[in-house]
């Protein structure tokens, strides 16, 4: 504090003796030129208006006090002599003048120092909350060059900010997603549309982390862009957790694929006996017709078409187990939807008879192929038609009817409907059946409806049941189109 004031009373000393040195100047100057009295007094003026714009109105009043008795003394009747009775009425003018004046002027001086003040105050606290925000802030012009990096995007880039302006910035994205990532940022530039986008960026030790970048455009009045804001957030904590649920619900989906595929052992070892019984039906009878005395190569010809025919379908139903069965990374691809329908069809064909089920295919020959991952998708049709086989098994009173089809849907979209004619679902529990652990099944585990939601989620559809006006239940789900 003492300080301060040493420091204030020493800066207007030094302000005070700078504008009696120029009053002096100035009476030096206009006394060798014999100027008038008029120019001497606006000279005196000027000085006093410079010493309002840097001082107080003291200092002010001081430097106009000097002018005035200069005037007097140098420039008025009689020279050399100082009326300080100011009973001369030009004094007085003077004096009101000069001492109006540099209240004026450091009355305005003051608000303009004061509204400095305020902005200065603004843009350090605006300066405070940008480096606080739990985010790397920045802005852009229209032309998507960066004018503003925060100081925290800096110091986690290590980027000085000569590097980072302008488009330098880019030198901190990942190499193989800064093509993508500009390519985006263009487009934004271009329609004027918010961005938000997942890229990672280089950090100052030269790690890199994925961080979710948003911008938003600012325009004027007349609707003209003027600037983009945006914020780049860490989200590697995020992105490490939804890929940990997602291998934790590929876990989960496995063993209850597995479960499944044990459910249906035996309908598989079924499926698997029969064409084993005909190509061993057929070896003996090939046998037959070569132990003859003239052997007879054409039913023997035929024989062995059929043992390979036969080889064929038990190969295609344990290939199809084993794909159901393995335990495999999400691979989404083109995929003929129809096709992984057909082939789940298959393995169940043992219990579709042993529970004496109508099941009728009716698929889109239309189609457009889909873009998923097969043995994820071919677990949500299985989960489904298990469901419809098993709600159909008490039913006696009426056929036990099941219904699988495809058609297309919305844009872009392929729908897949199960329908049976089994006991139905209960009211209370609709809103219930796709939470994880709920089940209506005596010993079941509540997971399928749960597991298969979320894999139709994750290929950007959707699973849900449709109100029936008949008995039984109807579950649909869309897929995306392969584009």
């Amino acid at each position: 504090m003492k300080h301060n004031q040493t420091y204030r009373f020493w800066r207007s000393a030094a302000q005070c003796l700078l504008g009696g040195i120029a009053v002096a100047v100035v009476t030096f100057v206009c006394f060798r030129l014999n100027v008038s009295i008029t120019t001497a007094a606006l000279l005196y003026l000027i000085v006093v208006v410079l010493a309002s714009l840097t001082g107080s109105f003291v200092l002010s009043a001081v430097v106009s006090l000097i002018a005035i008795l200069c005037l007097d003394y140098f420039f008025t009747e009689p020279l050399f002599n100082i009326d300080v009775t100011l009973r001369e009425p030009l004094n007085l003018v003077v004096l009101i003048t000069f001492l109006g004046t540099a209240l004026v002027v450091t009355s305005l001086m003051s608000k303009v120092r004061k509204s400095f003040q305020e902005i200065q105050a603004l843009k350090d606290q605006l300066r405070l909350v940008v480096d606080t925000v739990p985010a790397l802030v920045w802005s852009a012009l229209p032309d998507g060059s960066r004018d503003f990096l925060s100081r925290q995007w800096l110091e986690y880039t290590g980027l000085s900010l000569e590097e980072g302006l302008g488009w330098g910035w880019t030198a901190a994205i990942h190499t193989e997603d800064r093509a993508r990532f500009v390519d985006e940022w263009r487009a934004a530039l271009a329609t004027g549309t918010p961005l938000e986008s997942e890229t990672r960026l280089r950090r100052a030790d030269g790690e890199y982390r994925w961080f979710l970048i948003r911008a938003v455009p600012l325009r004027d009045e007349l609707g003209n862009l003027v600037k983009w804001y945006g914020t780049t957030t860490d989200i590697e904590d995020r992105k490490r957790a939804e890929e940990a649920a997602r291998q934790a619900q590929a876990e989960l989906a496995h063993v209850t694929r597995v479960m499944t595929m044990g459910e249906l052992a035996a309908s598989i070892a079924h499926e698997v006996n029969q064409p084993l019984a005909a190509v061993i039906a057929n070896g003996n009878a090939c046998l037959r017709w070569l132990a003859g005395e003239a052997p007879n190569l054409d039913e023997a010809r035929e024989a062995a078409r059929r043992i390979i025919r036969d080889g064929k379908r038990a190969g295609e139903v344990i290939a199809r187990t084993r794909a159901l069965s393995r335990k495999t990374e999400t691979e989404k691809e083109r995929l003929d939807l129809n096709e992984a329908i057909q082939e789940v069809v298959a393995l169940v064909q043992g219990e579709v008879r042993r529970n004496r089920v109508a099941l009728r295919l009716d698929l889109a020959s239309d189609l457009p192929p889909v873009l998923g991952d097969r043995v994820q998708l071919q677990q949500v049709v299985l989960n489904l038609l298990m469901n419809g086989i098993e709600a159909l098994s008490a039913v006696g009173d009426r056929p036990r009817a099941l219904v699988i089809s495809t058609q297309s849907g919305a844009v872009d979209q392929v729908r897949v409907t199960v329908q049976d004619s089994g006991s139905g679902l209960d009211p209370q529990s609709l809103d219930r059946i796709f939470e994880a652990f709920y089940t209506t099944k005596r010993g079941g585990m509540g997971m399928g409806l749960s597991i298969s939601r979320s894999i139709v989620e994750n290929h950007g559809g959707r699973l849900w049941t449709v109100p029936n006006d008949g008995p039984g239940a109807i579950f649909q789900f869309t897929l995306l189109q392969y584009h």
